[in-house]
């Protein structure tokens, strides 16, 4: 790995982090097999923060990513644990003795036909810094080598989508798969339900033990570790499952308030309108067709905006480091933030960056992607905006000479002093950190058919027909620390005090006591008032 690479370790817990994990590394590896196409913007984000560098027991080089996910029994599919890179020790013993075997089968899941291009291909980092796939040998000798974006995979149907590991299309290291074996992902016992529950797992020592290694393997082999980016499943035990509407607002609350007080940051994604007991519809994005019933859809849209929304610790040229960016946001103990993106960014042949900014007004033009309703009338504190997949021609706007331009972001000379003066005529005086780039976000399959009218290279196009071929797109994303969070972890809050705990017993045998209940209340008042608007004190 190359020196000074600013790592960053990823874990992913539970099943609809596996989720949006899966589309997240997919866009990761879409992006390593772009890297020879001449379109494309060169190295404006840096791989190897994400990815590491290993070899094979024979000897070939691979590219992984730097990865620990944990999930539940039933949950991988075809997919093996030990990953398919790394030949298992335990098997070249196997075939090295010479004595009587006996052979014991189990009932396998069935072989995915959407991967099995990608399950008989090995990954390799060739001399030139591409990332290419090379055919695992088969005695009759190796194939040569081509790049990642041949063959063309097949499409998958939502249908055929039952867990995340049925369109992984990323190898992963031995050490990265961490699967509990004593719940269930699926039927209707053995389900890891309560907050409680999951504690207790990581208390005991098997578990504890298999983390705390797989942690001081990735993390002693860092030159300058960032830190740890987590996505964690809030409505159940690794924050159960979000069976009952109770468990998932207890889980919901608990593990706000825990992440918040072992991380610097702490993001809440969600598709829905609320994160409270009472129902709310989700979000609406103009150029987007998704069933939110279907995690296949909602994590895809979810890792578009992640992997747009941590491009500053992940550039370059001039970046941003995970501590800055987390400083930055979570001054005076505001450490929960929101998320907002365009998906994708409308902007319409022969139009210019400052067109497509106006056509937006005054108002907050992001969908908010973080269940705490709509960020209108609220106040931002401070925020970091990215705005990618621009081409350069279109930054600035092209005015006839003698022609006076029509608005201020007109006048601009570049698109970063566009888009820095974009906002802050949005939010004037507020702490902003912006990001324009080149490179857009790659959206091609597995990635889901979304797109309502876009064109290949993601520009708007009325009338394009539902469901046209897209392969990357425009996204803007941004992070906001917002008094809208004041009124939502209010109203959780006020959600946890109308409950009586002796209905739900079960929730509380897991291990949480009435006592904790009562401390997580304080805690999330607490962690509201840091997002009073101070304009409202003077009421």
């Amino acid at each position: 790995m190359a020196g000074g690479a600013r790592e960053v370790l990823t874990l992913q817990l539970g099943h609809f982090a596996g989720f949006v994990g899966a589309h997240w590394w997919n866009q990761q590896d879409a992006a390593l097999g772009r890297a020879t196409d001449s379109k494309e913007p060169p190295g404006e984000l840096c791989p190897d923060v994400l990815y590491r560098t290993g070899r094979t027991l024979h000897g070939q080089e691979t590219y992984t990513p730097r990865l620990i996910l944990m999930d539940l029994k039933g949950s991988l599919s075809s997919l093996k644990e030990e990953g398919g890179l790394y030949r298992d020790k335990q098997l070249d013993a196997a075939i090295a003795w010479q004595g009587k075997l006996t052979t014991h089968k189990e009932e396998l899941y069935p072989k995915n036909p959407y991967l099995q291009d990608f399950l008989s291909a090995e990954g390799v980092l060739s001399s030139d810094g591409v990332w290419r796939v090379k055919s695992i040998p088969n005695g009759k000798g190796s194939s040569p080598l081509t790049t990642a974006t041949t063959p063309k995979p097949l499409i998958p149907t939502e249908a055929s989508i039952r867990v995340w590991s049925d369109f992984l299309r990323v190898h992963l290291h031995p050490r990265s798969i961490c699967m509990i074996q004593k719940y269930n992902h699926d039927g209707e016992a053995g389900r890891l339900e309560a907050f409680g529950q999951g504690e207790s797992v990581l208390k005991e020592p098997k578990y504890q033990e298999e983390l705390e290694d797989r942690l001081h393997f990735y993390v002693e082999e860092c030159d300058y570790l960032q830190g740890f980016q987590i996505l964690c499943d809030l409505h159940d035990g690794f924050s159960g499952e979000a069976q009952r509407n109770i468990y998932r607002l207890l889980n919901t609350a608990f593990g706000l308030v825990h992440l918040t007080a072992h991380s610097s940051l702490v993001c809440p994604l969600s598709l829905g309108g609320s994160l409270g007991l009472r129902p709310e519809p989700p979000v609406n994005f103009p150029y987007l067709h998704y069933d939110a019933t279907l995690p296949f859809h909602c994590s895809a849209i979810l890792a578009t905006a992640l992997d747009t929304v941590t491009v500053p610790y992940r550039l370059c040229s001039s970046p941003v480091s995970m501590v800055h960016l987390a400083d930055m946001l979570s001054f005076c103990g505001k450490k929960v933030v929101t998320a907002g993106a365009i998906i994708p960014f409308p902007l319409a042949p022969g139009q210019s960056l400052p067109d497509s900014l106006m056509q937006f007004g005054g108002a907050t033009p992001w969908t908010p992607l973080s269940a705490c309703g709509e960020p209108s009338g609220t106040r931002c504190f401070a925020q970091s905006v990215v705005l990618r997949g621009i081409d350069r021609a279109c930054h600035t706007s092209q005015l006839t000479p003698g022609t006076p331009p029509p608005s201020a972001l007109h006048a601009c000379t570049t698109g970063e002093q566009i888009l820095a003066q974009y906002l802050q005529q949005q939010q004037p005086g507020v702490m902003s950190s912006s990001h324009l780039l080149l490179t857009p976000c790659r959206v091609a399959p597995p990635y889901p058919h979304l797109f309502s009218s876009c064109s290949p290279p993601g520009m708007v196009l009325d009338g394009s027909p539902k469901g046209a071929a897209v392969e990357s797109i425009p996204v803007f994303g941004a992070l906001c620390s917002s008094s809208s969070l004041h009124q939502t972890l209010e109203a959780l809050a006020r959600d946890l005090t109308k409950l009586d705990l002796r209905r739900w017993a079960s929730f509380m045998d897991a291990g949480v006591e009435h006592d904790d209940v009562a401390e997580l209340l304080q805690e999330l008042q607490s962690l509201a008032q840091c997002y009073q608007d101070g304009d409202s004190l003077v009421d």
